[in-house]
């Protein structure tokens, strides 16, 4: 990692499956990592994991830090791992942070962190109202409006727990790589299982899509974000744009709405 000047901002995406770190030094994602979720690291190991990710050098730099996380039993990991390594007390994406929307659920407090942070930065960066799909261990559509409300949205199974599904489920079917397939009838096991997961899922995402338009007219773009939104952007026409930075983008945002007070200790 290039040596970095400046002071700069350490943001932490824990999800069920993978653990995305990035860096900002101001406006620009300098870089960014991701690890696979383990509840039984401890602080130390995965601030061992930070540091050599991040480089001597630029770990002293780092002058904030923010957390979302959907994983309860890692936030005392994480935030013992950043108080240690870096010297920081981390902000987490938790009830009574200031996002800048409004969240009109039944229960505000139910909505996962992941979904607040990128509803935030889909109304900021893009403006108007969005509808926002995370591939992640489950997939999620969420809609906020030209106002800034998050009105809610739709979770299904993610595209790989499917894949798992039918392999632990069926006994005599494999664990396959997903992928678009060549064609959509599929002349062998493997290529049939990928046709369904494949297309199937375009298909799921395509309909929901539509669904959510004819309930809410006035949605005007369509934002996807997650490791498999590529793949899946290559057919879903619906999908107007990929992001795969958005929930970094969004957890800067919010940093700089809750940042007076924070940095270094001491």
């Amino acid at each position: 990692m290039p040596v970095i000047a400046m002071e700069t901002l350490l943001v932490i995406d824990v999800g069920n499956s993978n653990i995305v770190l990035g860096v900002f030094a101001g406006d620009a994602l300098v870089n960014s990592w991701r690890l696979a979720t383990s509840r039984d690291r401890t602080a130390d190991e995965y601030g061992i994991l930070a540091t050599q990710l991040l480089g001597e050098e630029a770990r002293r730099g780092i002058g904030g830090a923010i957390v979302s996380s959907v994983v309860p039993p890692l936030h005392y990991t994480i935030r013992t791992m950043v108080q240690s390594c870096f010297g920081i007390d981390p902000v987490f994406v938790e009830p009574g942070i200031k996002t800048g929307l409004s969240i009109k659920t039944e229960n505000p407090l139910e909505v996962g962190a992941d979904r607040i942070v990128n509803a935030v930065a889909a109304h900021h960066i893009y403006g108007g109202a969005s509808i926002v799909v995370d591939f992640g261990t489950a997939t999620t559509f969420d809609l906020v409006t030209a106002k800034g409300e998050y009105r809610g949205g739709v979770i299904a199974p993610g595209l790989t727990i499917s894949a798992e599904a039918l392999f632990t489920r069926a006994a005599r079917l494999p664990r396959v790589e997903i992928r678009r397939p060549a064609h959509l009838i599929g002349t062998n096991t493997v290529a049939s299982m990928q046709s369904g997961l494949f297309w199937g899922y375009v298909s799921l995402v395509e309909g929901i899509i539509r669904r959510i338009r004819e309930e809410e007219p006035s949605v005007e773009r369509v934002v996807a974000t997650g490791a498999l939104a590529p793949l899946i952007h290559e057919e879903a026409r619906s999908i107007d744009l990929v992001d795969l930075e958005l929930t970094l983008k969004g957890l800067k945002l919010i940093y700089e709405r809750n940042a007076k007070g924070r940095g270094r200790r001491g």
